[in-house]
């Protein structure tokens, strides 16, 4: 046999790796509720036009929704 038959293919080119995410931590759901006597509060706001179970973020001067992007000013800061 010759030396052209006992070569392997040559290798493909590896692919890319994928781009890492950035990793974040998670917010325990438990912290945005307080249960006291059998009834359940909410400790933050939810948005308006999402509903139920999508708070909004709290900054120093406004309430974010990072679903759908609301945002609420607080009264005084602007």
């Amino acid at each position: 046999m010759s030396e052209a038959t006992q070569q392997a293919p040559p290798a493909a080119k590896a692919a890319p790796a994928p781009a890492k995410k950035k990793e974040r931590p998670d917010t325990p759901i438990y912290k945005f509720y307080d249960v006291k006597g059998g009834k359940l509060t909410r400790l933050r706001k939810e948005c308006p036009r999402c509903g139920h179970g999508v708070f909004l973020a709290e900054h120093r001067d406004r309430l974010t929704c990072g679903k759908c992007g609301y945002t609420s000013y607080k009264k005084g800061q602007r």
